[in-house]
Parts: structure tokens; sequence; C-alpha cells
């Protein structure tokens, strides 16, 4: 055996022979954690990603509610394709920058915001927790989402009612002029207000912390629909106007004087028609995926109508955002900002108002890390030099 062979065998055993450790040094493998007393607290400080808190969501509340969150019309596959397009996404990262300061800051709207997010208007929110709409309201900003009508008349006063509270904006959803399959709610028999069955009883057993609220706290009411009683779909054919076109804008541009987001558009002449027709912003959406099926995705939709819009009007997207690397990534490909539903809803099932502010941090810790790796130290700075869509 070499010397060196020799001397480094005799390493190998003295850092290898066993003893018993001093106190010192066991004293680093003995620290714990915070405390956290609270079940809420723990499900959301473990939580590392929104697919964390999906998971706990989904433990946390009955199947047939996070079901209609989770789900989308059909065989889901519009919901897929938005999921997979951002799965398709690769940056392109600029190296030797200094990134020690990230600023994440935009304005939308005219407003300043902290971030290019946006958390979209959603419905029957009480249902995933007791807290409901003010628990987000008071997390973000206050933007109203406005169905029409069937009675234009109640639709008008919910307008003047949405003034009045201080809204500052008004979200028309467009794409609903009929509710769409959402074949999970039918398998789970939901129905609103829950009907009573064995699957009911079960569902009360394995989560009674929901129910306990439930029944605890004033009942569900809702703006819209001022009788209950059957699925989400029904309720929706009941109440919503399928004869809704573009000259119905008008009206509603002459109720609102603030600024108006037309959401739900899916080409660029209908991109164009409602911008000519004096829409403020756009969302590029297909409900995520909950109303028709095999819808064109979003992200892939949104360089075309950039290109068509210009600056005539601002431009969002939402359907399959889940991290805030899809935030850089969508405003890195041309929008003004990014709608998020699913990623805060999965948030409040699982916390309340806590998980909707724990759901806005993670994505803001990620869009900043995302910046930082990419080299870009501003919003302002994200073109598409660093994105590319790549081939399936």
């Amino acid at each position: 055996m070499s010397p060196d062979v020799a001397t480094q065998a005799r390493y190998v055993d003295e850092v290898t022979r066993r003893r018993l450790p001093r106190p010192s040094e066991l004293a680093p493998y003995l620290r714990t954690g915070p405390l956290r007393f609270w079940p809420v607290e723990r499900r959301l400080a473990s939580a590392a990603t929104i697919w964390d808190l999906r998971s706990a969501a989904r433990r946390h509340v009955p199947r047939a509610v996070f079901d209609y969150v989770d789900g989308a019309a059909e065989t889901e596959t519009s919901l897929r394709r938005s999921r997979e397009a951002f799965a398709r996404i690769e940056f392109v990262p600029s190296v030797l920058h200094d990134v020690s300061q990230i600023d994440t800051s935009t304005t939308i709207l005219g407003r300043p915001s902290a971030l290019p997010l946006v958390f979209a208007p959603t419905g029957f929110t009480r249902l995933m927790h007791q807290a409901g709409e003010p628990a987000v309201a008071r997390v973000t900003d206050r933007w109203f989402q406005l169905y029409l009508w069937n009675d234009r008349e109640a639709g008008l006063d919910l307008v003047r009612r949405a003034r009045a509270a201080g809204f500052s904006a008004l979200i028309l959803t467009v794409d609903t002029p009929v509710a769409g399959a959402r074949l999970r709610d039918v398998h789970n028999g939901f129905t609103i207000p829950p009907t009573l069955s064995l699957r009911t009883l079960v569902d009360i057993a394995l989560h009674p912390g929901w129910w306990f609220d439930k029944l605890t706290t004033d009942p569900l009411q809702f703006a819209v629909f001022k009788e209950t009683g059957g699925t989400v779909a029904d309720l929706i054919n009941r109440v919503f106007d399928p004869t809704i076109t573009i000259a119905d804008f008008a009206w509603l541009r002459d109720a609102w004087d603030g600024p108006i987001v037309i959401k739900g558009i899916q080409t660029v002449d209908d991109a164009c028609a409602v911008v000519d027709a004096g829409a403020d912003a756009i969302v590029i959406s297909n409900h995520g995926g909950r109303q028709l099926d095999r819808a064109p995705v979003p992200l892939e939709q949104l360089p075309s109508i950039v290109a068509a819009v210009g600056d005539r009007a601002e431009v969002y997207v939402d359907g399959g955002v889940l991290g805030g690397a899809d935030v850089i990534a969508a405003v890195a490909m041309g929008a003004r900002a990014v709608l998020v539903g699913r990623a805060y809803l999965y948030g409040l099932m699982a916390g309340g108002e806590r998980g909707v502010a724990r759901a806005g941090e993670l994505l803001r810790k990620e869009a900043v890390r995302t910046m930082q790796l990419l080299g870009v130290t501003r919003v302002s700075d994200l073109d598409v030099s660093r994105v590319r869509l790549r081939d399936r």
C-alpha cells in the first residue's frame, strides 16, 4: 500500500470510528420549529406551493365542495390543456445581474399594484369557508363581477349597490349564456343548499368542522339567486340571460361610470369588438375550463390578442395559473396582469382568510424567485425575449 493510500485509509478510519457525541454537538439537532397549536396554522405553514394548499383543501372540506372548485366541464380537457400550456413554457434566463432587489409592482387600470396579479371574482365562496367573499376582499382589491340577468332592473340595482359599496371596477363575464356541463357536480349530487342523503350524512361524519361552521353561522344567501334549490347549473339557467349581445354592453357603459373589464374573451375578433365598444380591459379566459370544453387555451391566444388590441385596452389572462412562475410567464408573453381563481380558493378552503393570504404569499415569493433566476429586476422589463412556448 502506497503512503498516500495508507494516509487516506487512516483518515477514513478516524472519521468513521464510533464514539459518544458531545452535548455541544447534539444542540443543533435538538432545535424545534415554532410551536403551532391551531390546526389551521399547521396546515398553512406546511404548504410550500399552491398544490400543497390544494391537498389541504381536499382533506378539509366535503368532496362535493372541493370538486365544485377543482373541477371543470365535461371531459375537463380545457382545464388540462391550460395547465399543459404553462408546463410548455421555457424561460430564457440571463446571468450576472444584480438581482438583490426585485420590483414586482405595476399598474392595473391606472392604479398601483404590488404584483401583476388579480384575485378573480368567484361565486359561492361561503360554501368553501364560512368567511366567504369578505375573507378575499380583505386580502385583495375590490372588483365586482356581474352577469346580466333576465331581470335587467335587478341587475341595474346590483350595479348601483356595487358602486355605493366602493367597488372600483366592474367585471362583466360574458361566457356564460348557459351553464357548462360540470359533471363532477352531477356525479356528486351537488345542490344548493345540500340535499340530505346517505352521502351527505357520511360527509357530516368525515368533515364535522365544516358542517358545524355552516350550521352555526348565518344561512347561505346570494345576491343573484333569490330562490335556491337544484344544481349550480339549474340556478344559472334560471337567472342568467342567454340573449345577451354586444348591444347590452352599451347599456352597462351608461349605468357604470368606472372601469369595465370584459371577462371571457377567447378570440381576436371578440377582443376587438368589445374594445371598440368601450371596454377598458379584457380577460382572455375560458372560465377555467368550466363552460365550453375544448375551448381555446387562453395562454396560447394571448400573443395574437395583445397584438390586435395594442394599447387601446389592458389585456389580462387566466386559466391554469397555479404558481408565481406562471404569472411571470404570462406577463412576459404580453399580459398586463394575470387572474387567479382556484389558487386562492384552495387557500380559502384550507384556512379561510389566512389561507387566502398564504396563497398570495406563495404566489409572490415564487414570482420574485422566478424574476431573480431570470435576471430581471422589474416587471416592466419582462418581455417575449424571456420566454418561449415549446412545441407539444
